[in-house]
């Protein structure tokens, strides 16, 4: 089975992407095949594997980001759909809409990190820039219509600070303004690149207890110096231990 939507992707420009605003963005609905999306969000990982985030103390000040997280490494057993969507991931496909949106040349080096977020009633992400070792981040929607109503809200805020703001500081909602809002459901995806303004955040969730909100998130990383000493240390770029024969996971040019 083929996972990623070819001819959708190649639809996209790179020049609108480069050019969006308040920073470089786009809305990518049906970036998987309909039979695809699906076989992965029938198999997505079982809650029991994830660590549950609550309460971790962010830099700047910032709120905090409480959800359920699992971190993708090679020896995590996941279902068959996954493993060969993951494997897709770093092939040809992916990495030609990569390298053709964030013109990266032939050759240049990146990581991808993956992780699937589960977050519940309450959990919120503040308004934050990434760190800079993110190239860029793609979030991809595994809730329906069904599981996910529109107002129990988990949108995606692109939001401008007008250049006014610190990367390292922690505004709050109302400090910024919103440019785009995002619904994070069905077979679709929010690919975005990181700047000193790429400010972006979740308002806490209003679903009833029960209810998840499920994303898959890849992030593009570049080797600065806080990644490669992560590697000497045995690390992926996230700071998660991993086979040093794993490291790094690039795309071959």
């Amino acid at each position: 089975m083929e996972y990623l939507n070819r001819d959708r992707l190649e639809q996209i420009s790179d020049k609108a992407f480069q050019n969006q605003s308040p920073y470089p963005w786009v809305s990518i609905d049906e970036i998987l095949h309909p039979d695809a999306h699906e076989a992965l969000r029938l198999t997505l990982p079982d809650v029991e594997q994830f660590d549950r985030k609550v309460g971790v103390k962010r830099a700047f000040g910032q709120g905090y980001h409480d959800r359920y997280i699992l971190h993708y490494h090679p020896s995590l057993e996941v279902a068959e759909p996954w493993q060969q969507f993951i494997s897709e991931l770093h092939g040809p496909t992916y990495d030609a809409l990569v390298r053709r949106l964030f013109a990266l040349r032939n050759g240049a080096p990146y990581i991808l990190t993956l992780e699937w977020y589960y977050a519940w009633q309450g959990c919120g992400v503040s308004p934050h820039c990434d760190a800079r070792r993110k190239l860029g981040t793609h979030i991809f929607y595994f809730n329906t219509d069904e599981d996910w109503k529109s107002d129990w809200g988990g949108r995606i805020l692109i939001m401008d600070d007008k250049g006014r703001l610190k990367t390292h500081s922690a505004p709050e909602f109302d400090d910024l303004n919103v440019a785009a809002s995002l619904d994070p459901r069905g077979n679709g995806s929010l690919l975005f690149q990181r700047t000193a303004h790429s400010w972006h955040g979740v308002r806490p969730l209003e679903s009833p207890p029960g209810h998840l909100r499920k994303l898959f998130i890849i992030t593009i990383n570049v080797p600065t110096l806080q990644v490669l000493w992560r590697r000497v240390r045995g690390k992926d770029p996230d700071g998660y231990p991993l086979d040093r024969t794993d490291f790094p996971r690039s795309i071959p040019a």
